[in-house]
């Protein structure tokens, strides 16, 4: 028997897991780390608490599971995405990740379009200017830190610090290096052309593989801090949408899935590039070797309603505590009791700004329609209505551009939850289901790891040996029609608003 680890590096924190081949789960570790915010809108993590945390879950799951390291075949790493980490030529971080949720880089966004043609950038990279990529964040840097910038010898993306300090090795794949705005995104390689007219030199960046491919292996030093073998085989990985598209099945044509983790994503597969010229929505370099998804993002989904639980619901997390169940399981429960468009109330989720479809940083998060007859319990429901119109909207693009989705797919934390599944379900107009895994993306690069070391002959035949999904939740057409008249008034919102945003922001 084969087993695989698969490290899930995220926002809040990083959980691995060691799998058998046959994907079924034998340990689990998730480690948890601060999210800084120096300023509004701007959002900041340590790469050293990445790696300590990975290092903590390795040694966690060979334990718990009582698994010898020598037979872990291989090690796959999913991150977030876009995240800046800067090295000096000693391989020693320089300063805080600007990571992809940062909103600070308006300036640097205009700079690039000037410097590169908004066509022409979608051309290469499939993506307009945005705040969230890594490019913007570099020029950031280059701008306002000149000292930091000049002694930059090497710029990684969050994941891809972990694999330097796991292999030594400075190396990439092309899924999260989409997300850099420095890839040629048809052609899977570095653009030369956007390198020279942003002055980037090609050689701070590392060198680009498919996700499955192995990228290096653990060395000495590191075997001693996280106790897997020296020479324990690292693939590409994925960025964690590639990833979760991996750990979903969503490899295929007509296949889609919707994340609800700290952002939100719809994200479709296509075997044939797809470029929405308009930018609304993002086309990246799948997992599956030759392949890309298309995707759109919430900026703030399940960030809506963890800020709500942690400002809002104490109570429930002390009952949760005494009760020995998670606090959103309480939460869920409330919900339910609240009517569908919660007695008149919407929420808009732009705590973070917003990217589909909007691709405005000044954007923030709104109750509308609030009075004196509204309860916590009504801003609870109306937070995770608010976050499936705001999924339904990247529904409506992907359509718009032709993409067909026959089979919709749920994960993240907040696809764990029954309830909010069903107002996906009833949003959307059509069947949402699940896995019968719960490990997302983990499971996704645990797969990619099983590729690339022989264990599977490809993405597809891994993911047909392990994946298997639960009875679909269908729509109730009386919900949808309810849903429907809400999610007219909720596109209005945004257009209403947006000049005051940009108002509030100069304030």
């Amino acid at each position: 028997m084969a087993y695989l680890i698969g490290v899930d590096l995220g926002t809040s924190g990083t959980k691995t897991v060691i799998f058998d081949e046959e994907g079924r789960v034998l340990a689990s570790e998730t480690v948890e780390y601060p999210l800084y915010q120096p300023k509004n809108g701007w959002a900041e993590q340590e790469p050293l608490d990445w790696w300590n945390a990975s290092c903590t879950g390795i040694k966690a799951v060979l334990s718990k599971s009582g698994i010898d390291g020598h037979a872990v075949k291989g090690l796959g790493i999913s991150g977030q995405m876009h995240g800046l980490v800067m090295l000096d030529k000693n391989g020693d971080v320089l300063r805080r990740s600007i990571i992809w949720c940062d909103q600070r880089t308006a300036a640097e966004c205009d700079e690039i379009t000037q410097k590169v043609g908004r066509e022409r950038l979608i051309q290469i990279t499939a993506n307009p200017a945005l705040t969230g990529f890594t490019a913007s964040k570099i020029l950031w840097v280059r701008n306002n830190e000149p000292e930091v910038y000049e002694k930059c010898a090497h710029i990684l993306l969050p994941k891809d610090y972990v694999r330097y300090m796991l292999t030594g090795e400075f190396a990439t794949e092309v899924s999260d290096a989409s997300g850099m705005q420095l890839l040629d995104v048809p052609a899977r390689k570095w653009s030369d052309e956007v390198l020279s007219k942003l002055n980037i030199d090609k050689s701070l960046l590392a060198k680009v593989y498919e996700s499955p491919q192995v990228t290096g292996t653990v060395s000495a030093r590191a075997s001693e801090l996280c106790g897997l073998p020296a020479g324990t085989p690292v693939v590409g990985g994925a960025g964690d949408n590639a990833a979760a598209a991996v750990g979903t099945g969503t490899v295929r044509d007509g296949i889609a899935f919707t994340t609800l983790g700290t952002s939100g994503v719809v994200f479709a597969h296509t075997d044939k590039i797809s470029i929405d010229p308009l930018g609304r929505v993002h086309t990246f370099c799948c997992a599956v070797p030759g392949a890309w998804h298309v995707m759109g993002v919430t900026q703030a989904a399940g960030l809506s309603l963890k800020w709500f639980r942690d400002n809002f619901c104490q109570a429930e997390i002390e009952t949760a505590k005494g009760m020995e169940v998670d606090p959103y399981y309480l939460m869920d429960k409330e919900a339910e009791k609240i009517p569908i468009g919660c007695d008149s109330l919407l929420y808009m989720p732009y705590l973070m700004g917003e990217r589909t479809p909007h691709l405005d940083p000044d954007c923030r998060g709104v109750f509308f329609g609030l009075s004196a007859r509204h309860t916590r319990q009504h801003l609870l429901r109306a937070v995770m209505e608010g976050v499936a119109y705001s999924q339904r909207d990247s529904v409506e693009v992907l359509r718009s551009m032709g993409v067909t989705i026959k089979d919709m797919l749920a994960c993240g934390g907040g696809g764990t939850s029954s309830l909010w599944r069903q107002m996906l379900a009833d949003v959307y107009g059509c069947p949402v289901k699940t896995v019968t895994s719960k490990e997302g993306p983990a499971l996704g690069v645990a797969i990619l790891a099983g590729v690339g070391t022989g264990v599977y002959s490809s993405v597809q035949e891994g993911c047909a040996s392990v994946i298997k999904t639960n009875p679909p939740q269908n729509p109730l057409a009386e919900n949808s029609l309810a849903y429907e008249k809400y999610y007219g008034l909720y596109k209005k919102l945004y257009p209403s608003l947006k000049e005051s945003y940009k108002a509030l922001s100069k304030l």
